[in-house]
């Protein structure tokens, strides 16, 4: 791999050729800590590296157990949202139902002759399941 170091200003560059191994272990950092080639080479051409605060091995650690802790948390989530879809399923079905009754009432009440009443709450909430 060729490594081209051009000034932001001015002419001029560096060329330089990095070995083939170099190069893997560039592309496997760059995979691990999820950065670009390009981020890798200029933290390590600038020497620009941050000194872990704490202890790495115990951080690594932790990370793990967290992990595994979502991924606990992730399998007691899964039904509980499957249920609050099925929930809000039933309560769209319910709130149609009731939209065909309420329509139902009002024709019944203009063929009675009486008095048709709005129903704005009942309507919002209908509202409200539907969307």
């Amino acid at each position: 791999m060729k490594l081209v170091i051009k000034p932001k200003k001015g002419f001029g560059k560096i060329e330089v050729e990095i070995p083939q191994e170099l190069v893997e272990k560039i592309v496997k950092l760059s995979e691990h800590y999820r950065v670009t080639k390009e981020k890798i080479l200029e933290i390590a051409i600038s020497e620009n590296f941050k000194e872990p605060k704490g202890d790495l091995k115990a951080l690594e650690n932790s990370v793990e157990e967290l992990k595994k802790k979502v991924g606990i948390l992730e399998k007691e989530w899964a039904p509980l949202r499957y249920k609050a879809y099925g929930v809000s399923e039933d309560n769209k079905l319910l709130a149609i139902e009731l939209s065909g009754l309420l329509a139902e009432n009002s024709q019944l009440k203009r063929f009675l002759r009486k008095k048709i009443d709005g129903n704005l709450e009942l309507r919002k909430l209908i509202q409200y399941y539907l969307h």
